[in-house]
């Protein structure tokens, strides 16, 4: 579906190093000096789901093929980026073309990681980023005001006028200090600024990279930047983005398994932390199930069967007839689709039916 997720932060925070976990690779390049990344990396990534292993168990299908999601990452940010420092106008350019933003921060001490901003904080190194990108909103927003006030003008363009309302709101949103996703406006409202694609718009999830010590528990930085991401109804995770990167590397599952038993882990960070961005993009799944694969399909939250068969194919949208649905923990506790159909579990829905996360399809279609 080709929605993105991206990398931010200051430089020398761990973007580079959680980029390289995410995808499992060395593609990035992860070094300790300002704008090591300039030209953006972009990696697709599996989406950790156990549902599909369990599926796969009683099916026993030639293959087993995860849905994805693609992640950017995007060089370091720094004060001034809005007015071109550091490369800014085209590192912000970056962040525009992704639907959400992964927020990393640092929240570990460590002499030998250098560091700019002077003594560790999180709230700060938050403030600078958004500061950052709410100017460049506020540029935005200002240069449609200007445009629209002169449509307003005219009495009878009622359009433009509740137009100019919307934006005049954003525009003191802003100049508070505030980021637009976090004022509240209507689904007409936001027709006003849908085409200025606004930085702040974008929902973020803020990854608190720890030192070692403080993985499990978090330690006081965590804690500073968690309470101001619950202010802003935003997720945090914690992690240690430098084990997450030494547990992708590993080729053996029994290596991995033993390091993570080192460092008491039931699983890596990284799968809570691709399947929040999953959410994060108001995604979710639904499974074809046969002994030729068994398959997870990505989807919109509230998409209807036709849309939902058309990410298959399109010709399956075009065509579409009706949709064979069993829902995941039916298919589970009967074992079979045979046996979901004789205890009747197998529904068949047609062009309204609103697809559910986990649901078992099978299409019907004529072209």
């Amino acid at each position: 579906m080709a929605l993105q997720a991206g990398i931010v932060g200051l430089p020398n925070v761990g973007k580079s190093t959680l980029f390289n976990a995410v995808t499992n690779s060395a593609k990035a390049q992860a070094s300790n000096y300002r704008f090591c990344t300039i030209e953006p990396n972009v990696g697709l990534v599996d989406v950790p789901d156990e549902r599909l292993q369990h599926l796969a168990k009683l099916v026993n299908p030639h293959r087993i093929v995860p849905t994805q999601v693609e992640i950017v990452d995007i060089a370091g940010l720094v004060k001034g980026a809005s007015k071109g420092e550091g490369l800014g106008n085209k590192f912000l350019g970056n962040i525009r073309e992704v639907d959400a933003i992964i927020h990393v921060i640092r929240c570990f001490e460590d002499e030998n990681v250098l560091r700019e901003e002077g003594a560790i904080n999180p709230i700060s190194d938050k403030e600078i980023i958004d500061t950052e990108l709410q100017l460049k909103d506020l540029e935005s927003i200002e240069k449609k005001i200007q445009k629209t006030e002169k449509l307003a003008r005219v009495g009878s363009d009622t359009k433009a006028q509740a137009e100019l309302k919307t934006l005049l709101q954003c525009k003191n949103h802003l100049e508070q200090g505030k980021s637009i996703r976090s004022l509240n406006l209507s689904k007409e409202e936001k027709t006003a600024i849908d085409d200025l694609f606004l930085l702040t718009n974008k929902p973020v999830l803020y990854v608190a990279n720890v030192d070692e010590a403080s993985m499990h528990t978090g330690n006081k930085y965590s804690e500073q930047l968690l309470k101001a991401a619950t202010e802003e109804g935003a997720q945090m995770i914690i992690m240690n983005n430098a084990i997450e990167a030494d547990i992708a590397a590993m080729e053996s599952a029994d290596d991995r398994a033993l390091f993570m038993e080192e460092y008491n882990m039931k699983e890596p960070a990284l799968n809570r932390l691709i399947q929040s961005v999953y959410k994060l993009l108001n995604l979710e799944t639904y499974f074809t199930v046969g002994v030729q694969e068994v398959r997870a399909w990505t989807i919109h939250v509230g998409w209807k069967a036709p849309q939902a068969a058309g990410v298959i194919h399109s010709d399956f949208e075009k065509g579409f007839i009706k949709a064979e649905v069993i829902a995941y923990d039916d298919f589970i506790k009967y074992g079979s689709e045979a046996a979901c159909r004789d205890n009747g579990k197998l529904r068949i829905e047609g062009k309204e039916y609103v697809v559910k996360d986990g649901d078992i399809m099978h299409f019907r279609f004529n072209v």
